[in-house]
Formats: C-alpha cells, sequence, structure tokens
C-alpha cells in the first residue's frame, strides 16, 4: 500500500517530505462526525490519513467530532471505531473526543472576545444569513458587531449559564463583512442549544461550531497535516484565523483531496440515513449500502476495501469511479482463497434410471481446482439428484453446452448424464427430468474418451442443506433514477451438505454462481442464510 500511495498523492507527499525537514514528527488524524456510520469514502481517508502515519514513521489519530449533539448519538461512536479496527488499522492510545475540548474552547472564545475578535450577536439564523450577502453582494455588519468587550464577556457568560432561549444569540467571529470568501463573514462559532450530549450530558447548553473547533482541535493535538477533502478550500482561510488569533505557535498544513463518489451509488450521509429511517433498508448494516458496516455484512473484505483504495489513488480532480472496480477488487481477492461448493438456487430433480435405488456413493471432489492444498471433500451422489432448472433446455441454440434432449452434459466431479424424458403437470411445465448415466465416465477414471461440452453442478436429493439466498443491486439506475428492485431472496435453495461446515465469516464460492457469505444478522442453525457478494464474471475494463 505505502508504495502506491506515494505515487498516487505525490503532491501531498511533496509537502510532507519539505515539511519534515522542519519537524521532527508527522502527526495526522481521521476526524469524522459522529452523525452516522462511514462509508466507503470515509475508507479512502482512513487508508491515506493512517497510510501517511505508516509510511513516515508518525502517528495518527483518530478523534471523533462530536461537537453538534442534535444528531450524534453512541451508536454511531461505535460502529465508527468497530470500523476502523476491522479495516486493520491501529490507532492505540490516541482516541479523541472533540467534546474533551469543551471548556478549552470556550476558554479561546472568552480569549478572542478580549481581543475584540468576537462579540455576542442577538440576529436571529435567519437575519444573519440575510446579513451575509451572496457571492455577488457584500454582506452588512451586525448592529451588534461593535458591542464592547465587557459586554460581550457577560453576555456569553449568561449564554453558557442558560439565560438565554435557544438559538436567540450567537458568538461571531469579527473578521471581514466584505470578504469574498463568505465563510470569512463573521462566521457563528458558538450557538446555544439545549441537547442532552453523549459525551458531557447537560454540562453545557453552548456549543461550538465545527468551523471554530476542528481548527483547535488539530492545533491542540499537535497535528502537523490536516488532510481533508476539497469541500473545505473554501473553509480554509477560517481554518488558518482561528489557529493564528488563539495564537497557536505551530500551525498544522491542511491539504486538499477529491473526496470518492461511486456510479450508482448513493454516499451522502443525510441521504443515507434517510434510507435508514424510512425502512427501505435493513439498517445501517444493509448490505445494499456503502457503509463499511454493510459492505462488511455483503462479505467484503479489509484487504479488498484496501487495495480499491490504493487503486483509485489519491488527487485533486473529481473521483468518480466505476462500482465495477470495487467489485473487481474483492473478486480479485477471493478468487484463489474461497472453497467452491455446488449450489442449487433454482431446483430441477432428475432420477436417474439406471442407478440403483438403494445405491449411493461418496464422491471426492476438490475444493478448488486451482489451489491444491485446499483439499477435497466428500459429496454424496445419489440417484435423485437436483441441477439448475436453467441448465435443461428442451428446444437448446446451437451453442446452448448445458443438458439438452440431444446433449449430454458432465456432472461436477460425478458422471455424465443424458436426457430421457421430461415429467410435466398439465399445464406443460417440467416437474422432473428423467436421464441415464454412463457409469465409464466417473471423473478420475481413465475408461472414457468422452469430452464433456459442459459441466454443470449438482446436489444430492439424499442429502443437502436448505437455505435462503439473498441477491444485491445498485441502490440507483444507470440514468441515476432510485432502483426499484435492488434486492432478490430465492427461497429453497440447495446447498450440497458439505456447507454445513462453512463458518459465519467464511466467504465461499457456489460453482458457477458467485462468492457467497452466510449473512452475520439473520443466519442462524434453523435458517441458512447466504448473501451474494459478487458474481463471478467481470464487466470491469
Amino acid at each position: 500500500m505505502a508504495n502506491n500511495f506515494i505515487e498516487t498523492a505525490s503532491f501531498i507527499h511533496e509537502y510532507i517530505k519539505k515539511d519534515l525537514k522542519k519537524t521532527s514528527e508527522l502527526v495526522t488524524r481521521f476526524p469524522p462526525e459522529p452523525n452516522g456510520y462511514l462509508h466507503i469514502g470515509h475508507a479512502k481517508s482512513i487508508c491515506l490519513n493512517f497510510g501517511l502515519a505508516k509510511i513516515y514513521d508518525g502517528k495518527c489519530n483518530l478523534r471523533l467530532d462530536d461537537t453538534n449533539p442534535a444528531k450524534e448519538n453512541r451508536e454511531y461512536i461505535d460502529s465508527i471505531i468497530n470500523d476502523i479496527k476491522w479495516l486493520g488499522f491501529d490507532y492505540g492510545e490516541r482516541l479523541f473526543f472533540a467534546s474533551d475540548y469543551f471548556e478549552k474552547f470556550y476558554e479561546y472564545a472568552i480569549y478572542l472576545i478580549k481581543k475584540s475578535k468576537a462579540y455576542v450577536c442577538d440576529l436571529t439564523p435567519e437575519e444573519i444569513k440575510k446579513f451575509r450577502g451572496n457571492l455577488n453582494e457584500s454582506g452588512r455588519e451586525s448592529p451588534y458587531r461593535n458591542r464592547i468587550i465587557k459586554e460581550n464577556l457577560v453576555l456569553f457568560e449568561k449564554m453558557r449559564n442558560g439565560e438565554f432561549e435557544d438559538s436567540s444569540r450567537t458568538l461571531r467571529a469579527k473578521i471581514d463583512m466584505d470578504s469574498p470568501n463568505i465563510n470569512m463573514r463573521d462566521p457563528v462559532i458558538y450557538r446555544i442549544a439545549r441537547i442532552c450530549h453523549h459525551n458531557s450530558k447537560n454540562k453545557w447548553c453552548i456549543y461550538p461550531m465545527y468551523d471554530f473547533a476542528h481548527p483547535l482541535e488539530d492545533a491542540i493535538e499537535k497535528v502537523t497535516h490536516s488532510i481533508c477533502t476539497m469541500e473545505f478550500e473554501d473553509h480554509k482561510p477560517l481554518y488558518n484565523w482561528v489557529i493564528e488569533n488563539c495564537d497557536f505557535k505551530k500551525k498544522p498544513r491542511q491539504i486538499e483531496f477529491a473526496k470518492l463518489s461511486l456510479t450508482q451509488t448513493i454516499m451522502g450521509k443525510r441521504y443515507l440515513k434517510e434510507l435508514v429511517d424510512n425502512k427501505e433498508v435493513d439498517g445501517w448494516d444493509d448490505p445494499r449500502l456503502p457503509t463499511i458496516s454493510g459492505i462488511r455484512r455483503r462479505g467484503y473484505t479489509p484487504d479488498s476495501i484496501k487495495k480499491f483504495c490504493e487503486s483509485i489513488g489519491i488527487s485533486k480532480a473529481d473521483n468518480n469511479v466505476d462500482i465495477s472496480f470495487l467489485e473487481h477488487c474483492i473478486r480479485d481477492d477471493l478468487k484463489l482463497k474461497s472453497k467452491i461448493y455446488m449450489a442449487i438456487l433454482n431446483p430441477l430433480k432428475i432420477i436417474i434410471e439406471n442407478y440403483r435405488e438403494d445405491n449411493f456413493e461418496y464422491l471426492d471432489i476438490e475444493n478448488h481446482s486451482a489451489t491444491e492444498n485446499m483439499g477435497k471433500r466428500k459429496v454424496l451422489f445419489s440417484k435423485e439428484i437436483y441441477i439448475e432448472r436453467s441448465d435443461f433446455l428442451e428446444d437448446a441454440p446451437k451453442k446452448f453446452y448445458r443438458l439438452t434432449k440431444n446433449q449430454e452434459v458432465r456432472l461436477k466431479g460425478a458422471y455424465f448424464i443424458k436426457f430421457l424424458e421430461a415429467i410435466k403437470d398439465e399445464n406443460g411445465n417440467i416437474l422432473e427430468l428423467v436421464c441415464e448415466y454412463d457409469p465409464k465416465t466417473k471423473s478420475g477414471s481413465n475408461f472414457s474418451n468422452k469430452k464433456a461440452k459442459g459441466t454443470i453442478q449438482w446436489v444430492s436429493c439424499k442429502e443437502f442443506i436448505k437455505a435462503e439466498i439473498r441477491e444485491y443491486d445498485y441502490l440507483l439506475l444507470k440514468n441515476g433514477k432510485k432502483n426499484p428492485e435492488t434486492l432478490k431472496i430465492k427461497k429453497n435453495c440447495v446447498l450440497e451438505f458439505s456447507t454445513k461446515n462453512i463458518l459465519i465469516d467464511e466467504r465461499v464460492q457456489f460453482m458457477r454462481h458467485g462468492f457467497f457469505i452466510k449473512d452475520c444478522k439473520y443466519c442462524n442453525d434453523d435458517n441458512i442464510v447466504f448473501n451474494k457478494i459478487v458474481g463471478l464474471k467481470s464487466s470491469y475494463k
């Protein structure tokens, strides 16, 4: 990973190498707001920040920017910590919370008031927005901008003591209402909100704004490089203003990079939260979501996600990646690691007429044809078996290489069979097939010169596992509209009996279907549920 990041994030490395000539240590941070679950875009930032710290023998802080209790809770905090650990990154003792610094933030706010750099404003939020102006029009000064220092100190203390109504007053930085950067037009740095905080409980009824707290956190923690996405570029002047006017000797360097977006995927936390709150999905860990919890439950591996983040690189240009590349990474990661089993998702019963009813045998089938050290397993073969319904056609086209009226097919690890008769219901629907097998064509024997045009999977009717298979599709269609069919649930699937030994977090391949994992939420001994991770064929170019 290190070498790839050096190549793809060269502009960041240039800054760091230059800065390390002046400072003794690199300190980065990953500072998520605990107002939702992390998604694949955050994984890119995690890999970058922790990866840089590793490359340059530095440190990376995990910091929860919990300055807005209206949208934050402990569930989100726990999920963030779990996701980072699952990805394999170690922050050691360097876990911090913005709320740990609330008293310091308050002291810095008082310091700014005493320097005539901040004032208490009585304008309503709507009025503040109106006074701020726009890109074509300068802002107007608040009528409360020139309050004397003593009055501001008294009012700010009263704000802290809960003597004013919510949103009735704010503390604003006194900067420049004529600035072409709207973020510098006397931004609000404190607001009144009587909300219980997960950490400080009801100790505070005023809370710092993110743009005020964030640079202070970086400076307090002695972060050397504040690496963030491009949306914060316009906030950099305010970031620097806060640090400079609070008289920190060392200013972290803020470096921006392009955030990740994936085709056919909803990435915004607000939109993801709407899906969860409206119960359009099965929680934040729904396998259809791009949340780290969701793709973990779907079956993605930490290595595949890190490989994806490495490969897409780091730049300042927009980074809209085709989702098929993410699938390519998990497919590439699993192809030589996963045992291959036989599963029938839409069963069609076959009766092998010339196979004795009281006869059965256990066949040795390799667990992976390309990985010998995975060994073999015993699979029961019997007179009655299931095959995929799609593997038989009465009137088949020329290039159909499975079972037809006039074409034999090989059963994986077993024998050749040929069609004799289709048993149908009164409407002409096929209920089962009657076939015969060629006993001289047993896999591994030297008695047959037959060549198979096709090999199909099968499962014995005498010994199998019933399961539910869940297949997922993208949240969005290619035209950007919501996909109305994102989940297909296939019940009454039959799996070879060996699958009973599959562990809950073990990823396996079902022959010709794709890669699967047991659903950690709903699978149990009485209800076997597998999630499809990804299909076998890649459309990625």
